[in-house]
């Protein structure tokens, strides 16, 4: 077999190939006998009938035709090998001769991963946000803890902001009442912002039996978007009591002796979350300048592709989940579908750019992943997604998906080599730090997921 390969443009090449006939003869025996249990011819046994017989009866045409189906395959790929070029997607095949008993010549266009050159990026510099947690961050968090212990106790008097009040209410629209428009029994607390518009305003001042009526639109149910006149009848008001911050609500609320004990560990805790915010956020910031140090051209029908996988995933897992359509989340974000589609496309471009990048950086740093890496990164994903470690690891078998879970924690740890060599300072000129080394990876393993489609569509491609 004789093939050359031409360039047509950095993302697409065009293999001519040549195969000498007799090359094909493994396949045109396969494709006499696949005939020759498929058809019945008189006089003959099944599976017996003779090669020139079965040319005489359906035709030379027809072995040639199933021959050459069987064997493309095989030739395309030893031609893609001796290219030494990485294909992706199926390629474009065209029979250019076919001569029996002595030729069969073809091409196959195909998108190919672009050739990449990784600059020196030792001399990125980029600035992330002060590690700083103030007595009013411990505060809240403090508070927030307080509030998980509250308690609520009966009152007889008009209900205020912050208490709990139960409510019946009744929608209607146009007069009519709507179907789901009633609900009883519903425990609302006042200021809290969860129920309609304009209901903290109804309630507050009325008592257990008190009645008001207001206009509010409705944000769900048969008659989203309407505006509706809706009754609420307040049953009960109740005030919420918050345990008071002392030795006694730290024992309570933790495993903590003081308050003190409580308030050094909360600092701690918060501390220890800007950190990895931090360490997120130099990540990010360094894989934005990586990318803008390398030019990468784009496959188009990648990029199509990967268009198309994140518009899809959007409408029919994101969006399908929260019970909107795209045209309804655009409204809501104040988006027209060109900028979308804009926004999108940018997304796409990104993600594609990305993977290529990293898996490039992967290859030149000779980057390996370890089974003790794939199993810890396997277990942060389950738990991102609400599934056991278990149930996750079956999923991803199952759907082929391990190869692209080592790619993940692959193009991790390239985006963490740059970020070591990069210059890091906080917002207060300080020089950062990133010693952590699992907490690096495992930020730079976030940062890295972000063109999640594009390796799920790049590695479909190559597949």
């Amino acid at each position: 077999m004789k093939s050359a390969v031409e360039t047509l443009n950095p993302t697409r090449v065009r293999l001519t190939v040549e195969v000498p006939f007799e090359e094909l003869k493994d396949s045109l025996d396969a494709a006499y006998k696949k005939i020759n249990q498929q058809v019945t011819v008189k006089g003959f046994r099944k599976g017996k009938i003779p090669a020139r017989v079965i040319d005489q009866r359906f035709g030379r045409g027809a072995v040639l035709e199933e021959a050459v189906n069987d064997a493309l395959p095989k030739f395309y790929t030893e031609a893609v090998n001796e290219a030494e070029v990485n294909p992706l997607g199926q390629p474009e095949v065209d029979i250019t001769e076919l001569k029996d008993g002595e030729l069969l010549a073809f091409t196959a266009e195909v998108d190919i991963r672009p050739t990449i050159e990784i600059p020196d990026y030792s001399g990125i510099e980029i600035t992330v946000d002060a590690v700083e947690v103030t007595d009013e961050d411990i505060e809240k968090s403090v508070e927030q803890l307080r509030e998980r212990f509250a308690s609520t106790n009966p009152v007889e008097r008009a209900a205020e902001d912050g208490d709990v009040v139960t409510i019946d209410l009744e929608a209607k629209v146009d007069g009519e009442v709507l179907p789901d428009g009633v609900a009883q029994g519903v425990s609302y607390t006042i200021g809290s912002g969860e129920l309609l518009d304009g209901i903290d305003e109804a309630v507050k001042g009325l008592a257990a039996d008190g009645e008001a009526t207001f206009t509010s639109q409705l944000k769900g149910g048969s008659a989203e978007g309407k505006d509706a006149e809706v009754t609420v009848k307040v049953t009960a008001v109740a005030k919420r009591e918050l345990p008071e911050l002392d030795d006694d609500f730290a024992q309570l609320a933790s495993e903590f002796d003081t308050l003190d004990e409580l308030k050094a560990d909360s600092r701690k805790r918060l501390e220890n979350m800007k950190q990895y915010d931090q360490a997120t956020q130099a990540q990010e910031r360094v894989l934005d300048e990586l990318l803008k140090l390398v030019e990468v051209p784009i496959p188009e029908k990648l990029l199509e592709d990967e268009i198309q996988t994140r518009t899809h995933n959007l409408e029919h897992h994101q969006l399908g989940q929260m019970g909107l359509d795209l045209d309804k989340y655009l409204e809501i974000q104040g988006k027209t579908r060109e900028e979308f589609e804009t926004e999108t496309k940018e997304q796409a471009v990104k993600g594609i750019k990305t993977q290529f990048i990293l898996d490039e950086l992967v290859s030149k740093e000779k980057l390996n992943v370890s089974q003790d890496e794939l199993t810890e990164h396997l277990m942060r994903r389950a738990a991102s997604s609400g599934m056991s470690p278990d149930q996750f690891a079956q999923a991803v078998v199952e759907g082929g998906q391990v190869p692209m879970l080592v790619g993940e924690v692959a193009r991790g740890k390239a985006l963490a080599v740059v970020v070591e060599s990069a210059t890091v300072k906080d917002t207060n000129g300080e020089v950062v730090d990133l010693d952590d080394e699992d907490e690096t990876e495992e930020a730079a393993e976030a940062a890295a997921e972000a063109p999640e489609a594009a390796a799920e569509s790049t590695e479909k491609a190559e597949a």
